[in-house]
């Protein structure tokens, strides 16, 4: 008489892995022609809404220029390929100062956080401090970090770095608290150390927060960094802002807001798009299970 029972699972062939990768792709596919679209519809509702603004305030045309105004100055103008030049050449100075205060407010976050996490003694003592430090308005505290780090790459690392520290330590800091203790504890058993079972678990677990901290602090980075030219260094964006503005050249002004605000945005789906590459590798539940 024949037996029944289960039938044993199928060991997991290339075949399987080809369509696990396929599976894969194809969702990061969807996750990125998600973002673009959102990118495409953001930048149409923020020209609609500046015009549609305009508009209704009744703002004088020679001051408020609408979105054709600023077409005209950087495409269609006789002088429209030297205003491009000009504009992109301070925007590349500007993007180099806020990849420097980025990544140095960046790094220094994510030590602080790791020690947080490592010493919690320290996390209860400091935090509050921090707290208490970002209250205080960055421009209140500019002259005094421009007396300490100078005009140079440090002075715009601190200024700019200071714009992304705080929100990547807070939400970095409680990433790495919802890692699983259950996780943590079987590294423990096994030998392993407090940075073991943090490079192996909290970190991953915590990579949703930092991403969103990334996210936040992308637009941040480009302010501190318009904010350390405007006041120190007398280059890039920040600076031209301000000296087109005192020059009555309303044209340059709002081409520069434009170029600004359509970089920080792109920029920020740049990141969004990373953080769904990195998801999709470890998941949302990294180191948490």
């Amino acid at each position: 008489m024949a037996t029944t029972g289960a039938r044993p699972a199928a060991p997991a062939g290339p075949q399987h892995e080809a369509l696990s990768s396929a599976s894969l792709a194809a969702s990061l596919l969807r996750r990125t022609a998600v973002l673009l679209l959102t990118l495409v519809v953001s930048t149409a509702v923020l020209v609609a809404a500046w015009y549609l603004l305009l508009e209704l305030l009744d703002v004088d045309p020679f001051v408020g220029k609408r979105p054709a105004d600023v077409y005209e100055y950087l495409v269609r103008d006789e002088d429209a390929a030297a205003n491009r030049e000009e504009i992109l050449s301070l925007l590349a100075t500007t993007l180099a100062h806020s990849t420097t205060g980025f990544v140095a407010g960046l790094a220094g976050a994510l030590a602080v956080a790791s020690l947080f996490t490592l010493l919690r003694p320290l996390e209860f003592a400091f935090m509050p401090l921090a707290m208490l430090l970002r209250s205080v308005p960055l421009v209140a505290m500019a002259p005094l970090i421009g007396s300490i780090s100078g005009r140079g790459l440090a002075g715009a690392a601190t200024i700019g770095g200071i714009v992304v520290f705080f929100p990547v330590l807070v939400n970095t800091a409680l990433g790495l608290r919802s890692a699983s203790p259950q996780a943590v504890d079987l590294v423990r058993v096994n030998g392993g150390s407090r940075l073991t079972a943090l490079r192996k678990v909290a970190l991953p677990s915590a990579l949703p927060n930092l991403f969103a901290a990334v996210r936040i602090s992308v637009p941040g980075a480009v302010i501190g960094a318009m904010l350390y030219e405007w006041l120190f260094s007398g280059t890039g964006l920040g600076a031209e802002i301000f000296r087109a503005n005192s020059q009555v050249q309303y044209s340059k002004l709002w081409a520069i807001v434009v170029v600004v605000t359509f970089s920080t945005i792109v920029l920020y789906t740049l990141v969004s798009v990373l953080e769904t590459l990195v998801l999709a590798r470890w998941g949302p539940d990294a180191g948490r299970r």
